[in-house]
């Protein structure tokens, strides 16, 4: 009997590695893809084409798709069509169908990643905040070489004296940092002062300081106050409030220091001053940012089926940085108020997900609080187009959907022990 229990295990063993394969080469796969993310200079960049194979590998892995996960199918669905809608009326079809096709890439990429998290694997999300440090850490790095001028050419890595680091656009990469900082953050609030933790976390902040991008600066402060808002109200018992709050006020009084470091070499001194200003030239008057804001106001009211992609700067010279009102612009008023409301459905079913206890709530937080400080930016920058942004939107979802089954499994089990006790006599 033992003879053929051994030889049954000796063939299940083998049966066993190949069932799974392919969610190791998934996690592996994902692992590359995310890691790539921040080399965004290329277009199609190789975090593109890595996407489709991810999805490709997610379809072999037979990655569940939860049901809870229809409503941000719906909208995006939605968004999209109002996208097309808008294209009848553009001449200029192989540019704007590009632009077109970028949507639809990023809307399928954020319901697949948010298939990929829907079960609240923390395998895979363990994948993604180890690649998601190790892309930041390198365009970081790229950042500081460039100011720095550490190598020939490495003005490359430069825009107009800003760090852009791996990216096109300063104001790209810094908020691409946010999200590898609060999860950096969480960690050093709720598992103590890591040395490690602590360097990779000045790093960043000295990347994110070098991009002079104000956007990308207000972000991270509505983030950060976020997390610890809502880890403070999660918190388990006051000891763990206590922790968050004074290192909260520790890492206010350790940012000053190293801003006061920081300005104290004069090239980073010179550039501070002219971005520290509150109202730049190209923000007001005829044709600044908030002119330009006022008008497609009007535009978006004269034209319920938008104007298509690129549109509006070629009729009136430049862009109006709003991404809510670029949703209306190029995807009509279907697409515009589809697009709006998958942010607010976002951030109103993220923020009752992140207050639920579970293995991957520190996770859904950072996701979370990185959301809210993008949503706002989005008034100020276009981000219709971030590859972090559908990361982010798909995590959220992906993880709400784990949570509510998390709580319903809570509840059926606490029933059935429940039922299962001894009636009183």
């Amino acid at each position: 009997m033992s003879g053929a229990a051994s030889a049954l295990h000796a063939v299940g063993e083998p049966l066993t590695v190949v069932r799974r394969l392919p969610q190791r080469f998934l996690n592996f796969v994902l692992f590359v893809t995310v890691l790539l993310s921040s080399i965004a200079f290329v277009e199609p960049s190789p975090h593109d084409a890595l996407m489709i194979a991810l999805l490709v590998v997610s379809v072999a892995a037979r990655v569940r798709f939860d049901r809870k996960l229809v409503p941000l199918v719906m909208l995006l669905a939605v968004w999209l069509v109002g996208g097309c809608f808008s294209l009848i009326q553009v001449s200029d079809q192989q540019q704007n169908l590009q632009y077109a096709a970028t949507s639809f890439y990023l809307a399928l990429a954020a319901i697949m990643f948010a298939a990929l998290f829907c079960d609240g694997n923390l395998t895979r999300l363990s994948i993604v905040r180890r690649g998601y440090l190790v892309a930041a850490l390198i365009a970081t790095a790229a950042g500081y070489i460039g100011f720095f001028h550490l190598l020939p050419h490495s003005d490359i890595f430069l825009d107009n004296d800003r760090v852009s680091a791996t990216f096109k656009d300063p104001n790209v990469y810094a908020p691409f940092l946010i999200f590898p900082l609060l999860l950096l953050m969480i960690e050093l609030m709720t598992r103590g002062v890591r040395p490690a933790a602590m360097a990779i976390s000045i790093f960043l902040l000295g990347g994110l300081f070098l991009s002079f991008s104000r956007g990308a600066w207000g972000h991270f402060v509505i983030s950060a106050i976020t997390v610890v808002l809502l880890l403070v109200v999660a918190a388990p018992d006051p000891r763990m409030r206590g922790r968050v709050v004074l290192f909260s006020i520790g890492a206010v009084v350790a940012v000053a220091l190293l801003f006061v470091l920081a300005i104290s070499i004069p090239s980073v001194h010179d550039l501070f001053l002219e971005r520290a200003k509150t109202i730049q030239p190209y923000d007001v008057g005829p044709g600044g940012r908030f002119w330009e804001q006022r008008l497609a106001l009007s535009v978006i009211l004269d034209h319920p089926n938008g104007l298509g992609p690129f549109e509006f700067s070629r009729l009136y010279g430049t862009q109006q940085h709003d991404v809510y009102m670029q949703g209306f612009l190029v995807y009509g008023w279907l697409g515009g108020f589809a697009y709006l409301t998958f942010v607010l459905v976002t951030l109103a079913i993220g923020l009752r997900a992140a207050l639920v206890r579970t293995p991957w709530q520190y996770y859904l937080i950072a996701a979370y609080a990185a959301f809210v400080g993008e949503a706002l930016e989005g008034l100020i920058v276009d981000t219709d187009h971030w590859r972090h942004f559908f990361l982010l939107l798909g995590m959220i979802w992906g993880l709400t959907a784990a949570t509510i089954n998390f709580r319903r499994r809570q509840d059926w089990e606490a029933s059935i022990d429940h039922a299962a006790l001894p009636s009183a006599a």
